[in-house]
């Protein structure tokens, strides 16, 4: 490999790695504010707090009935999740598997909610939920979620599908497997990675989605994000620090899952699986 060493590529590089260590240190300081700010007795015109408590958690547990909060979230996080696998990877299959006329046609409908800003199609989504009565409510909010998560599934699962060559089923059927069997002990554990990373992915664009689950959810359908918005906006006056520990609970929500996806799947390996050929005979 033959890299460039002249005066314009060095001055190149430097920019790109000023420009990244900048951003890394504004984000940095953007957490490191939020956290210490949670933390603190009282933080005024001093670089450090006066004090520090962890009163400010419990506060805002109360304050914000966190515990309500927490579990309508992992309920329609999972559900979403678990709905978005079962529809999503039915039909990447079917996609990965059949040829029929204007499937390119098809594939894009499908990708078009992940390329489209979520307003454009939310607005118009939320105002039939509300039409049918399903907007304000639980259902509501996970319907809407699904817009963008079932096609997620599908294009992450497509290039894992592909890669396993259709003579392994077939040679199943031949032997006699039937439907569920083919999928429980040939085509599961080959795909497991791609579920897994697919699912986890998911769960973590649910947790985060904002824009999509505001526009539908009620008073006692708020997912975490929601309700910290609410919490930022809403009258009255509030702690700047219960905020502050409101938004810490949510970062670190967010955080773990996002690791443990990332615990499987590689950001890269989709692309590199969608370009590699079959091996299997």
């Amino acid at each position: 490999m033959i890299r460039d060493r002249g005066l314009g590529s060095k001055l190149w590089r430097a920019a790109v790695w000023g420009v990244t260590i900048l951003f890394v240190l504004n984000l940095l300081g953007v957490i490191g504010a939020v956290v210490t700010n949670s933390l603190a007795t009282r933080w005024l015109g001093t670089w450090l707090p006066t004090g520090w408590t962890t009163r400010w958690y419990f506060d805002a547990w109360r304050e914000f009935q966190l515990t309500e909060v927490l579990l309508v979230t992992f309920q329609i996080v999972f559900l979403v999740t678990i709905l978005s696998g079962l529809i999503g990877i039915t039909t990447a299959y079917a996609l990965a598997r059949r040829e029929f006329a204007g499937k390119r046609f098809v594939v894009l409908v499908f990708l078009l909610p992940l390329l489209v800003p979520p307003l454009t199609y939310g607005i118009p989504l939320a105002t039939l939920l509300y039409q049918v009565g399903l907007g304000g409510t639980f259902w509501g909010v996970v319907i809407i979620n699904l817009v963008p998560s079932i096609p997620f599934v599908v294009l992450v699962m497509i290039p894992f599908i592909e890669q396993i060559d259709p003579r392994i089923e077939a040679a199943a059927r031949v032997f006699g497997a039937r439907t569920g069997s083919l999928f429980l002990r040939i085509l599961l554990p080959l795909l497991l990675p791609g579920m897994l990373a697919a699912l986890l992915l998911v769960l973590v664009r649910t947790i985060a989605m904002f824009e999509l689950t505001f526009l539908v959810a009620g008073p006692t359908s708020q997912t975490l994000v929601v309700s910290l918005y609410y919490a930022v906006f809403a009258a009255g006056v509030r702690a700047s620090q219960s905020i502050d520990a409101m938004a810490v609970v949510y970062m670190v929500t967010t955080l773990f899952w996002l690791v443990l996806a990332l615990r499987f799947v590689n950001p890269t390996q989709i692309v590199a699986r969608a370009k590699q050929p079959s091996n299997a005979h």
